[in-house]
Order: C-alpha cells, then structure tokens, then sequence
C-alpha cells in the first residue's frame, strides 16, 4: 500500500495513531483510518473527471454525508446561495477564491486552462483527518474534533490541494524523492498565494502558514506547516515538534512518504519565502508568476530535481529582472554553494 497523499503528512498520522492516551481516543481510530485508506482515491489522474461546463467558473459541492463514497449528494452549484452547512459554503468560497488567483491574475482558465469544474465533497467518512484532490475533485474530512477540526476551514489547504490538480495538468511532477517534494511545495506556494490574495495581503503581512486553524485548541501549534520558518509550525507534548528542514544541510533522506516529501518541501518552501519578501509587495505578482511560468514552461521533467528547478526559475526570473534574488534564495537555502551557483547571466 502506497502512501496517503493529502495535506496531513503520513508522519503526523503516524505519530497521531500510536498515542496512548485517552484525551485522543476519536482522534487515534481517526489517524489509523486514514493510514489505512487505499490510494484510489487519493491523487489518481486517471479517474473520471467532470465534463466542462461552458467558459466561466463553475463549482459543485457535495456532501458524503459521513460515508465514504464519491461524489456523495449535490447540495451547491455556481450561482446557488450559502447552504447554511459551514463546511459547505468554505468549500464554495475556497474554491472561488482560488479562481480568483488562477483565472483573475494569472488568466489561467481553471487549473486545466480549460475551464474544468471545481469539484468538491465535504463530510467524507467520519472523523475523517485529512483533504485530499483525487484528480478529479477536492475531498474534505471533517476531523476528529480532537486534534483537527474541519478540514474546509483553511483556505491554503483549499489552495494546496487544487494546486495538485493543476501540477497533473502541466509539468506533472512525479510524487516521490525532490520532484515529489516540489510537487508538495509548489502546491504550498499557491496554497499560501491564494489565502493572501483573498485577504489582500503583502508578502510582509503574510503568515506563510499552511493549513493555519486545523488544529483545536489542545494542540501547541500554529499550522501543518511554516514557509517562513520551516520546523516551527507546532511543538507540541503529543504532536511533537514540527520536522521539517529548511535547507539542504538538514535534508532527509529516508524511504518513507514517497521520499520525504512533506518533510523537504520546507527547502524549497524558504526559497520562495526569500525571493517574495525580498522583491516585496504582493508576493502573487512577481514572485508567484515566476513559479507558475517555471511550472507551466516546458523545461521540467517530471523527475526534476531542486537543482534543476531552481535553475528553471532563474531563466524565468531574468523576464522579470529578478534572477539574482532568485538565485541567492536558492544559494540560501543550500542548493548551492558560492562556488557552484549559476551566474547571473544564466537568467
């Protein structure tokens, strides 16, 4: 059995469903569950996708209603107003202002430039700790009440996992080792993108946070993960502390997550962090275009490694008199050393 591909990393699931302690009882059975899911519905591009439905947005969301079958019972489409149903109507809005991101900013009609449906399905299984994007639609757990909450109440999650969907559609980045860890990170970039152009944010004002408010309150921890300061989203007496590196001299070797791709996608996660606080402003503008035009450029095989992802942003970066930025980000974060970066001239 493959790993569980969703926003919360199979070492905190892990960690999750060995505790022994009766305060997390739901929230243990809730971890085993969701170690325990098969792969089908968990990032597998091949299945049914919905049929395009005109130019223009269009969103759906359904409700599993605590069962485990997809897509469950429609209960909003584009246009319909609030349901009354939290997880619901987050749902509805998170897909809508990831739109806002992709097709108002960067022109991108849907995540397949097509103008494919957003699709989701809320209340899937029950206590159900994670969201995931099946390559066909967004799947919400309503979390075990305990450790999370519900999984429709951030919107870089919403962002994250959407992100996925697009990275099948474009450079389709394979989910293990330094591509699989990208693939992690560049769906945080947007994920984080998303969550701070719907709040109008700069890139000074922004938390970089993934996955800010799924913990409850028993939980000594701020998010998933931290684009700022990878390794200080949580240190918490039952979580642990947060493992993630952020430069290469900590990466993690290990066969374990696809090859630790949750784990070191905090490198490449600094990176981006450097190069939009550095350039400042609004880190969608300059910084997010660089990443996406890397993305969608051509130049990227699906094994690429953070060496030569970095160097496709460079080549970009130089449209934007940014290269050198771009460069000492990476250099920063141990991709390269003095002796060994590109010159800028490479941009």
């Amino acid at each position: 059995m493959e790993t569980i591909r969703g926003i919360v990393p199979p070492h905190l699931l892990r960690r999750i469903a060995s505790l022994e302690d009766e305060r997390f009882s739901v929230a243990v059975a809730a971890a085993r569950s969701a170690l325990a899911e098969r792969t089908e519905h968990h990032h597998h591009p091949n299945v049914a996708r919905p049929a395009p439905a005109g130019p223009g947005l269009h969103r759906r969301v359904h409700d599993a209603q605590n069962a485990t079958s997809l897509p469950g019972r429609l209960v909003r489409s584009e246009g319909d107003p609030a349901t009354g149903d939290v997880a619901v109507d987050e749902a509805y809005d998170g897909f809508g202002a990831t739109d806002a991101l992709f097709r108002g900013v960067y022109g991108r009609r849907s995540i397949d430039d097509a103008d494919l449906p957003l699709v989701g399905t809320v209340h899937y299984g029950r206590a159900y700790d994670n969201a995931f994007w099946d390559g066909s639609r967004m799947v919400f757990g309503d979390g075990d009440g305990e450790i999370f909450g519900r999984f429709t109440a951030s919107l870089s999650v919403i962002g994250h996992e959407l992100t996925h969907g697009l990275i099948e559609f474009t450079a389709a980045l394979d989910y293990r080792d330094q591509s699989g860890a990208l693939n992690e990170s560049i769906a945080d970039v947007f994920g984080a993108l998303v969550e701070q152009h719907a709040a109008g944010q700069t890139a000074d004002q922004a938390s970089w946070l993934i996955g800010a408010g799924l913990f409850t309150d028993q939980v000594d921890g701020a998010a998933l993960r931290s684009m700022s300061a990878p390794g200080t989203a949580y240190d918490d007496d039952v979580l642990g502390r947060d493992p993630q590196p952020g430069h290469m001299d900590d990466y993690i070797e290990t066969t374990e997550d696809s090859g630790g791709v949750h784990l070191n996608s905090g490198i490449p996660n600094k990176a981006f962090h450097l190069v939009a606080t550095t350039l400042g402003g609004r880190a969608w503008e300059v910084a997010g275009r660089i990443w996406l035009e890397t993305l969608l450029g051509g130049a990227l095989s699906r094994q690429a490694t953070f060496d030569q992802f970095a160097r496709a942003t460079i080549a970009v970066a130089g449209q934007y008199d940014a290269a050198d930025v771009v460069r000492d980000a990476w250099q920063a974060v141990g991709v390269w050393t003095t002796s060994t970066s590109p010159s800028s001239s490479s941009g």
